[in-house]
Protein backbone atom coordinates (compact mmCIF):
# COMPACT_ATOMS: atom_id res chain seq x y z
CA UNK A 1 0.00 0.00 0.00
CA UNK A 2 1.05 3.55 -0.88
CA UNK A 3 -1.08 5.40 2.11
CA UNK A 4 -3.74 4.28 4.14
CA UNK A 5 -6.24 5.71 6.80
CA UNK A 6 -7.09 4.79 10.38
CA UNK A 7 -7.94 6.21 13.57
CA UNK A 8 -5.26 8.16 15.71
CA UNK A 9 -5.62 6.22 18.93
CA UNK A 10 -8.22 4.40 20.79
CA UNK A 11 -10.96 6.32 22.70
CA UNK A 12 -14.66 6.68 23.52
CA UNK A 13 -17.41 8.73 23.03
CA UNK A 14 -21.52 8.95 24.83
CA UNK A 15 -24.48 9.88 23.20
CA UNK A 16 -28.03 9.87 24.48
CA UNK A 17 -31.09 9.01 22.03
CA UNK A 18 -34.68 9.02 22.63
CA UNK A 19 -33.42 8.23 26.71
CA UNK A 20 -31.22 5.59 25.69
CA UNK A 21 -27.47 5.54 26.53
CA UNK A 22 -25.14 5.02 23.74
CA UNK A 23 -21.14 4.61 24.32
CA UNK A 24 -19.10 4.40 21.19
CA UNK A 25 -15.63 2.32 21.66
CA UNK A 26 -12.84 2.34 18.95
CA UNK A 27 -9.46 0.20 18.88
CA UNK A 28 -6.71 -0.21 16.68
CA UNK A 29 -6.27 -3.45 15.91
CA UNK A 30 -3.98 -5.60 14.00
CA UNK A 31 -5.36 -9.10 13.68
CA UNK A 32 -9.18 -10.46 14.10
CA UNK A 33 -7.83 -12.19 17.14
CA UNK A 34 -7.13 -8.69 18.58
CA UNK A 35 -10.27 -7.14 17.34
CA UNK A 36 -11.92 -9.87 19.05
CA UNK A 37 -10.16 -9.62 22.19
CA UNK A 38 -11.34 -6.16 22.27
CA UNK A 39 -15.27 -6.64 21.49
CA UNK A 40 -15.01 -9.37 24.48
CA UNK A 41 -13.51 -6.63 26.43
CA UNK A 42 -15.87 -4.02 25.90
CA UNK A 43 -18.85 -7.32 26.52
CA UNK A 44 -17.30 -8.18 29.78
CA UNK A 45 -17.20 -4.22 30.99
CA UNK A 46 -20.66 -3.34 30.12
CA UNK A 47 -21.84 -7.27 30.91
CA UNK A 48 -24.94 -5.10 32.22
CA UNK A 49 -25.84 -3.18 28.62
CA UNK A 50 -28.64 -3.91 26.99
CA UNK A 51 -26.41 -4.72 23.48
CA UNK A 52 -22.86 -4.46 22.96
CA UNK A 53 -22.33 -4.47 19.20
CA UNK A 54 -19.70 -4.28 16.91
CA UNK A 55 -17.86 -4.46 13.62
CA UNK A 56 -14.34 -4.37 12.19
CA UNK A 57 -12.70 -4.11 9.33
CA UNK A 58 -8.70 -5.68 9.17
CA UNK A 59 -6.52 -6.71 6.65
CA UNK A 60 -4.22 -4.32 4.37
CA UNK A 61 -6.73 -5.31 1.59
CA UNK A 62 -9.80 -5.45 4.43
CA UNK A 63 -10.34 -9.31 3.52
CA UNK A 64 -11.60 -9.40 6.92
CA UNK A 65 -14.53 -7.83 8.06
CA UNK A 66 -17.35 -8.84 10.71
CA UNK A 67 -20.42 -7.02 11.99
CA UNK A 68 -22.60 -8.48 14.77
CA UNK A 69 -26.01 -7.06 16.07
CA UNK A 70 -26.05 -8.43 19.61
CA UNK A 71 -29.50 -8.80 19.60
CA UNK A 72 -30.41 -5.70 17.97
CA UNK A 73 -33.19 -6.26 14.59
CA UNK A 74 -30.84 -7.81 11.94
CA UNK A 75 -28.95 -5.52 10.03
CA UNK A 76 -29.82 -2.20 12.12
CA UNK A 77 -26.27 -2.07 14.55
CA UNK A 78 -23.63 -4.02 13.29
CA UNK A 79 -23.85 -3.47 9.32
CA UNK A 80 -24.36 0.16 9.41
CA UNK A 81 -21.11 0.50 11.82
CA UNK A 82 -19.59 -1.62 9.38
CA UNK A 83 -20.49 0.76 6.47
CA UNK A 84 -19.02 3.74 8.48
CA UNK A 85 -15.75 2.59 8.77
CA UNK A 86 -15.57 1.54 4.60
CA UNK A 87 -17.27 5.09 3.95
CA UNK A 88 -14.59 6.86 5.95
CA UNK A 89 -12.07 4.36 4.18
CA UNK A 90 -10.65 3.29 7.48
CA UNK A 91 -7.97 0.07 8.21
CA UNK A 92 -7.54 -2.08 11.27
CA UNK A 93 -10.14 -0.73 13.35
CA UNK A 94 -12.55 -2.26 15.28
CA UNK A 95 -15.75 -0.83 16.87
CA UNK A 96 -18.41 -1.56 19.73
CA UNK A 97 -21.33 0.62 20.46
CA UNK A 98 -22.70 -0.18 23.80
CA UNK A 99 -26.45 0.66 24.19
CA UNK A 100 -28.41 1.19 27.74
CA UNK A 101 -31.76 1.08 26.78
CA UNK A 102 -34.01 3.86 27.49
CA UNK A 103 -37.67 2.82 27.30
CA UNK A 104 -38.27 3.99 23.88
CA UNK A 105 -37.98 1.83 20.63
CA UNK A 106 -36.36 3.70 17.86
CA UNK A 107 -37.65 1.32 14.91
CA UNK A 108 -35.80 -0.11 12.30
CA UNK A 109 -34.84 3.42 10.83
CA UNK A 110 -33.83 4.94 14.07
CA UNK A 111 -31.74 2.32 15.37
CA UNK A 112 -29.75 2.33 11.82
CA UNK A 113 -29.17 6.40 12.18
CA UNK A 114 -28.16 5.85 16.01
CA UNK A 115 -25.86 3.25 15.14
CA UNK A 116 -24.35 5.51 12.54
CA UNK A 117 -24.18 8.11 14.08
CA UNK A 118 -22.69 7.06 17.52
CA UNK A 119 -19.58 5.54 15.45
CA UNK A 120 -19.07 8.20 13.32
CA UNK A 121 -19.29 10.90 16.11
CA UNK A 122 -17.02 8.31 18.09
CA UNK A 123 -14.26 8.33 14.94
CA UNK A 124 -14.33 11.52 14.84
CA UNK A 125 -13.53 12.58 18.58
CA UNK A 126 -10.21 10.26 18.82
CA UNK A 127 -9.15 11.32 14.83
CA UNK A 128 -8.13 9.59 12.04
CA UNK A 129 -4.29 9.46 10.28
CA UNK A 130 -3.33 8.70 7.15
CA UNK A 131 -0.15 6.90 6.72
CA UNK A 132 1.82 7.29 3.69
CA UNK A 133 4.47 4.93 2.61
CA UNK A 134 7.60 6.85 2.37
CA UNK A 135 11.69 7.31 1.75
CA UNK A 136 13.72 8.35 4.48
CA UNK A 137 17.01 10.53 3.23
CA UNK A 138 19.99 11.69 4.83
CA UNK A 139 21.10 14.64 3.69
CA UNK A 140 24.31 16.69 4.51
CA UNK A 141 25.03 20.39 3.97
CA UNK A 142 27.01 23.34 4.87
CA UNK A 143 25.78 25.59 7.15
CA UNK A 144 25.10 28.79 4.64
CA UNK A 145 22.71 26.10 3.21
CA UNK A 146 20.66 25.33 5.78
CA UNK A 147 17.37 27.96 5.73
CA UNK A 148 16.67 28.34 2.23
CA UNK A 149 16.95 24.22 2.23
CA UNK A 150 14.73 23.74 5.58
CA UNK A 151 12.17 26.69 3.51
CA UNK A 152 12.45 24.65 0.38
CA UNK A 153 11.62 21.38 2.85
CA UNK A 154 8.72 22.57 4.86
CA UNK A 155 6.86 24.57 1.49
CA UNK A 156 6.97 21.16 -0.49
CA UNK A 157 5.67 19.44 2.55
CA UNK A 158 8.58 16.97 2.96
CA UNK A 159 9.15 15.57 6.63
CA UNK A 160 11.97 16.50 8.36
CA UNK A 161 12.79 13.97 11.05
CA UNK A 162 15.55 15.53 12.62
CA UNK A 163 18.26 17.85 12.44
CA UNK A 164 21.97 17.27 13.63
CA UNK A 165 24.05 20.16 14.03
CA UNK A 166 27.51 18.81 13.48
CA UNK A 167 30.87 19.66 11.39
CA UNK A 168 28.23 19.88 8.49
CA UNK A 169 24.43 19.66 8.77
CA UNK A 170 22.62 16.49 8.41
CA UNK A 171 18.98 16.40 8.21
CA UNK A 172 16.72 13.15 8.26
CA UNK A 173 14.06 13.58 5.65
CA UNK A 174 11.21 11.78 4.47
CA UNK A 175 9.65 11.85 1.23
CA UNK A 176 6.66 9.59 -0.50
CA UNK A 177 8.11 7.58 -2.62
CA UNK A 178 6.28 8.81 -5.62
CA UNK A 179 8.42 11.96 -5.16
CA UNK A 180 11.60 10.61 -4.54
CA UNK A 181 12.72 11.53 -8.08
CA UNK A 182 11.61 15.25 -7.61
CA UNK A 183 12.92 15.08 -4.41
CA UNK A 184 16.44 14.75 -5.28
CA UNK A 185 16.28 16.65 -8.43
CA UNK A 186 15.32 19.74 -6.52
CA UNK A 187 17.61 19.50 -3.66
CA UNK A 188 20.87 19.20 -6.53
CA UNK A 189 19.28 22.23 -8.04
CA UNK A 190 18.43 24.15 -4.93
CA UNK A 191 21.97 23.51 -3.64
CA UNK A 192 23.82 23.26 -6.68
CA UNK A 193 25.18 19.98 -6.30
CA UNK A 194 26.54 20.59 -3.04
CA UNK A 195 24.78 17.86 -0.99
CA UNK A 196 25.43 14.39 -0.58
CA UNK A 197 22.40 12.13 -0.35
CA UNK A 198 21.96 8.78 1.47
CA UNK A 199 18.59 6.27 1.53
CA UNK A 200 17.80 5.72 5.24
CA UNK A 201 14.77 3.51 5.72
CA UNK A 202 11.66 2.91 4.46
CA UNK A 203 8.18 3.36 6.28
CA UNK A 204 4.58 4.41 6.91
CA UNK A 205 4.50 7.69 8.54
CA UNK A 206 1.18 9.11 9.65
CA UNK A 207 0.20 12.72 9.66
CA UNK A 208 -3.39 13.90 11.08
CA UNK A 209 -6.42 14.37 8.91
CA UNK A 210 -8.80 17.49 9.80
CA UNK A 211 -12.08 16.28 9.86
CA UNK A 212 -15.60 18.83 8.88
Amino acid sequence: MKSYYTIKQSGSHEVIIQKSRFIGHVKRVQTEDEAQAFIQAIKKKHYDATHNCSAYIVGDNDQYQKANDDGEPSGTAGIPMLEVLKRMQLKNTAVVVTRYFGGIKLGAGGLIRAYSTVTSETIKKVGIVKGDLMQGYSIIIEYPLLGKVQNHLNEKAYIIDNINYLEHVELNIYVPIDREMRFKEELIDLTNGNITLHETDRKYVETDVELN
